[in-house]
């Protein structure tokens, strides 16, 4: 008697689990009966509706109060109300979570020993500080922009609790510089912001989208189409019907963009391989609207090339070339068949197609081969007990393997980022193949540098974990530009 209780109790108890962990699609079940619903249309839309007052926040669809999500690939909505994504989740450089944490509901969960809305700061940080701020630096050598502080190599900007203004990997971007001074809105309210600059809804311009325009957008679009169909030939912007073109030389010596439709570009005036020459036409033509029309004695597209040389234009070119793709090899310049290597009076740069460029041979210190050999057409030939690029690893090590992998290790806790092999207390990054990792732990892309012409840096400077540091008498993101030197 006593046995059958408790079998009885037992069962009950295990019937009453089992319904409090019923799953919802039970429950969305006994909802419908020979697949009709029970619930009007009424309570299954409130049931689905968020707290946008959307039905499934208008990412999927209501079937007898239960959502079911739109999916187009794993993952992508998710939620009782279709509420959750993972893609909005904060990233830094990059990384969704920067790589230490999981996005969940477009919040990320830190790993043990990380913080930070993307989970991009370490609790405990294992470089010295010299090191963290050379990381926290921006282009112009400021730590964190002057808006953050640097924190293991990484910038925490100024912000407050409810507004994150400031943002950017450096902190470089404060979308403060977007409010509208007399409404107190971002762009007004007729835009969107991004690092600073406001984005105008269509009708709206201004620096603040504070003016609204008054043609429709689509008269707006149709007055500044060009002849081709574009607009403004993608030059500029269009503003209530009117182009504005992009100022990209506010000194307005060269580079200048004109015309109705802004279809005129000096640029094109100037010459490709010659980026020394600041004179349209080579100094010897007038620019129209972006075509030079040449003085007597000159011809060619940038009137570069004399009528008395025996050799044609092309014949000149492919000359100059030899075995490069650029006319001397896109360090000088050609005339006749015959290069000027530049930078003017610099004997680094040399050679019959000025192919030899011995500025390869410095490190990003200004040092040649390390010191520990000589360049010869920029290539270091190193000294016996060295090798390396610029032969700065030794051949024979006298330190233990505990106290060199201790100097390889990157802040991280790995040795070489695992990307490159530990010698010495120095990382030898990468493999011939991968010649774009650098950096004192392997940690930078040099592919992340920029490009001018096809060439990283324009070879007018070495790309320094990601960002180019130009040589004397260069400057611009990818040392594309020639400033000149004193005294050349």
């Amino acid at each position: 008697m006593h046995v059958d209780v408790l079998v009885k109790s037992v069962v009950i108890s295990l019937v009453l689990v089992i319904l409090v962990f019923l799953p919802q699609s039970f429950s969305h079940a006994s909802r419908l009966t020979s697949g009709s619903c029970k619930l009007s249309r009424e309570t299954s839309e409130k049931h689905c509706q968020s707290q946008n007052g959307l039905i499934c926040s208008g990412r999927g669809r209501c079937v007898c109060g239960v959502c079911i999500c739109s999916v187009h690939e794993p993952d992508k909505f998710y939620g009782p109300r279709c509420e959750c994504q993972n893609w909005v989740c904060d990233s830094y450089d990059g990384i969704i979570c920067g790589g230490h944490g999981n996005c969940n509901c477009g919040k990320c969960k830190c790993d043990k020993g990380w913080f930070g809305d993307a989970c991009q700061y370490p609790k405990t940080c294992a470089i010295p500080k010299k090191k963290s701020n050379e990381m926290c630096q921006d282009l112009q050598g400021v730590i964190c922009s002057n808006a953050g502080t640097c924190h293991c190599g990484r910038c925490i900007c100024d912000n407050s609790e409810d507004a994150k203004l400031i943002y950017g990997k450096f902190c470089e971007c404060d979308d403060r510089e977007c409010i509208d001074d007399e409404t107190g809105e971002i762009c007004g309210g007729h835009g969107k912001c991004y690092c600073g600059n406001c984005y105008c809804a269509p009708g709206w311009h201004g620096d603040k989208c504070e003016f609204q325009c008054d043609i429709t957008p689509r008269e707006s679009k149709r007055r500044c189409s060009s002849p081709d169909g574009k607009i403004c030939s993608n030059r500029g912007n269009c503003i209530c019907g009117e182009c504005i073109c992009y100022d990209l030389d506010p000194s307005g010596d060269y580079g200048d963009i004109h015309g109705l439709f802004c279809e005129c570009d000096e640029r094109n005036c100037l010459s490709l391989y010659d980026r020394y020459a600041d004179e349209f036409c080579s100094g010897h033509g007038q620019c129209n609207c972006g075509k030079c029309t040449c003085k007597v004695g000159w011809t060619g597209k940038m009137c570069e090339h004399p009528v008395s040389c025996p050799l044609s234009l092309k014949g000149s070119f492919k000359k100059c070339k030899g075995n490069s793709d650029l006319p001397c090899s896109g360090r000088g310049k050609c005339q006749c068949g015959q290069c000027t290597c530049f930078p003017p009076g610099d004997t680094r740069v040399y050679g019959k197609t000025c192919e030899c460029d011995n500025r390869q041979c410095e490190d990003s210190e200004g040092n040649f081969c390390g010191g520990h050999g000589i360049c010869s057409c920029d290539r270091c030939i190193c000294e016996d007990g060295w090798f390396g690029k610029h032969c700065q690893h030794v051949r024979v090590c006298n330190m233990t393997t505990e106290m060199s992998r201790s100097l390889c290790e990157s802040f991280e806790g790995t040795t070489c980022s695992e990307k490159g092999s530990c010698h010495c207390g120095k990382c030898i990054c990468g493999s011939p193949q991968q010649w774009y990792i650098s950096g004192e732990f392997c940690e930078c892309d040099d592919r992340e540098c920029d490009k001018h012409e096809g060439l990283i840096c324009t070879e007018n400077g070495v790309c320094n974990c990601g960002n180019c540091d130009c040589w004397d008498g260069w400057t611009g993101s990818a040392c594309e530009i020639w400033i000149g030197l004193e005294g050349f």
